[in-house]
Formats: structure tokens, sequence, C-alpha cells
């Protein structure tokens, strides 16, 4: 597995080894082994699969006192995968990064905690698969405002997009709870 250094200290982009011939591909999307090689060494608790249709916008979510390490990759469709450091200790608090995960280039993204994270569908629909490194708990849930100036996401929009009401509330970044 090629690990790939993103520019917020901790979260990796990973490229899977893809074996293809005239019948399709394989690809190991999750070997433990694998990822402690590349210095992940989380555990995870967790699936999800989440299916959304193009310009659909969400998070951007994270978890306080029952964070979340999430490794994230989409099967088929593509997305804009943002993460925004929430580290207060950080050189990069604050700061955010995309990254185009797909189903043709299998990337994986891997998140730490201390991020807040959500995605932006760009084709016509896309399925996202991700693991995470302790239980979804609403109480502990948290949104960042997708649309914050202060952080200033560039979500690339060709249209007017499609947030969920909870996401529509997210607070900005000077009120949110964060990490140290």
């Amino acid at each position: 597995m090629k690990k790939i250094e993103t520019s917020l200290g901790g979260a990796l982009v990973l490229e899977p080894a893809v074996f293809t011939d005239d019948r399709g591909f394989f690809l190991e999307s999750y070997n433990q082994k694998a990822l402690e090689a590349t210095g992940i060494h989380d555990l995870f608790v967790q699936d999800n699969h989440s299916y959304s249709m193009r310009r659909v916008v969400r998070g951007l979510h994270y978890q306080i006192g029952r964070p979340q390490g999430k490794l994230i990759r989409v099967v088929l469709g593509e997305i804009l995968d943002v993460i925004v450091d929430l580290r207060r200790s950080s050189p990069t608090f604050g700061r955010w990064e995309g990254i185009t995960l797909s189903g043709t280039n299998k990337r994986m993204l891997w998140i730490p905690v201390g991020f807040a994270h959500g995605f932006r569908v760009v084709s016509a629909d896309a399925h996202v698969l991700y693991k995470t490194t302790d239980f979804y708990s609403p109480t502990h849930e948290r949104v960042l405002a997708w649309n914050d100036p202060a952080v200033g996401v560039d979500w690339q929009l060709d249209g007017e997009p499609i947030v969920a009401a909870k996401d529509q509330q997210g607070r900005i970044l000077a009120e949110c709870e964060t990490f140290e």
C-alpha cells in the first residue's frame, strides 16, 4: 500500500495495490498489517455505507468525548472529500484539504482523531464506505459549518448544494468545541 502525506499532519492518502486483468480487478480494501506498515495502528469498530446524489454536501462532522478516526473510500462514483484540522496545538489548526476519492482511482483517506470530515458528490451519485475507530454517538457529534468563511473550503460547487438541515445548523470554527 502506497502512503501519500497530506498537508495536514497525520492525514494520509492511501493507494492500495490493484491487480487488473480482462475480468476486472482485485484489491484489498482493508488489511491490518498493511495499514500498520503505513503507521496506522488504530482498531476499527464500525463500518458505514453512505449513498448520495450529485451536489450533496455532507458534513463537516466530528465527535467530542468519543472521537473517531476514519478510513474513507469510494466504491462507485466520485467525491471531493474534505477534512479540517481541529487540533488547537497543530500548526495547521483551522486549515482544510480536499482530496478526490473515486471508484476509479481507488484511493482511500485516513483521517485521524482531531479532524472534521465531510464530502461533496461530484458524480451523478456515489457510494462511500468508511471504517471508524469509535462508535457513532449522537450526543457527542458536532458539526462545523460547511460554509464557514473563516475556514474557506472551496467545495468546487457546480450548482446549489444539497445540505441536510443538521449540517445547515453547523457552528463556525470560532464557536466550535475542538481538540487539544
